[in-house]
């Protein structure tokens, strides 16, 4: 297949990266999947270098030697001006003649769209908020954590249900349920053990994302400290949205929300009704839904868009990758299914 005519779509996470050769008219010509993508880890050099695996597998299985546009939405890709750096160094392996870099959360957005317009969130081990249109204006935040004033994630979460439940255990808190689940779901008996554990790395710092769907669980019990908590992020979820509307222009307007991330998609009903409800406030013409598309997706729909491919390229694409349509959030009327 020509030069012209393909597009080499990347969605690199923390954990794992999918890569995938879409030819103009939408057909998947191969897909490969590698390993993580961790800039700040092993700087960019490195990350970058551990693309090329898939990558390689992907044009031999697509019988192509390079493509004519590169779709990357990357993990850690948070400022503009990392965005160039990346960009750089893609552009540098060859592998397209053009080349295009943005935050993973552009992927998330766009596989929920069948056009490059709406309001992503995505809350998974953290949290972050970007909007596009289709004149190419976009809305984003840093999200790099505190420091730029997010609040929010798996992880932040956790670390929030951990400081809760020490202070109930010892008194300087209100008592919460907490402070027994958290350390029963390490088969500890207290959170002192729980704290020791941890802090002497019995149990590995990574494992405390674990205990995000333990402060959901709890709070499904009726606790009124985990509620909160929930209630808190859905507030975070609808403050970011509304943010990227207005600076779109959007908020009045019908245009679609799209949630994503393993917080956001897993169904917690306390968090979905509160997100649906905060949002039918104070944006009416918001359509929440839940995006379960593989990101991946969203890289190559970027790509088409570059090429000016049409709906029916898109489609077709689409038809490859999805498994599900993405849901509308869950009504509060209505009963779980």
């Amino acid at each position: 297949m020509g030069l012209t005519s393909t597009v080499l779509a990347i969605d690199a996470g923390n954990s794992k990266t999918d890569v995938a050769v879409v030819g103009a008219d939408g057909e998947v010509l191969a897909t490969a999947r590698g390993g993580g993508f961790r800039p700040p880890a092993v700087g960019v050099p490195a990350a970058v270098d551990a693309l090329a695996t898939p990558v390689a597998r992907v044009f031999a299985d697509a019988g192509v030697a390079s493509v004519s546009h590169v779709s990357a939405c990357l993990a850690n890709a948070d400022l503009p001006v990392e965005e160039e750096r990346l960009a750089s160094a893609l552009h540098a392996r060859a592998w397209g003649a053009s080349v295009e870099v943005r935050n993973d959360t552009f992927a998330i957005l766009r596989a929920g769209v069948a056009e490059p317009r709406g309001v992503a969130v995505v809350c998974g081990a953290g949290i972050n908020c970007v909007g596009m249109r289709p004149d190419g204006r976009t809305a984003r935040f840093p999200a790099l954590g505190r420091i730029s004033g997010d609040w929010g994630g798996g992880w932040g979460l956790a670390e929030e249900a951990l400081w809760h439940a020490a202070r109930a255990e010892d008194g300087r808190g209100e008592p919460t349920a907490l402070a027994r689940t958290l350390p029963a779901h390490f088969g500890l008996p207290t959170m002192y053990a729980l704290i020791e554990a941890l802090h002497l790395e019995r149990i590995a710092p990574a494992r405390r994302h674990e205990l995000a769907p333990v402060l959901f669980a709890t709070a499904a019990d009726g606790d009124r400290v985990a509620g909160a908590l929930v209630t808190r992020l859905a507030e975070e979820v609808t403050a970011m949205v509304m943010v990227a509307l207005t600076r779109l222009d959007l908020l009045t307007e019908p245009t679609p929300v799209l949630l994503g991330g393993s917080v956001l998609t897993a169904g917690h009903r306390q968090l979905d009704d509160a997100v649906r409800a905060l949002l039918a406030a104070r944006a009416p013409r918001a359509d929440v839904r839940v995006v379960t598309a593989r990101p991946v997706l969203g890289a190559a729909l970027l790509g088409l868009d570059r090429l000016g491919a049409g709906a029916e390229a898109g489609e077709r694409a689409r038809g490859y990758w999805e498994t599900a349509v993405p849901r509308p959030v869950p009504d509060p009327g209505r009963p779980p299914t």
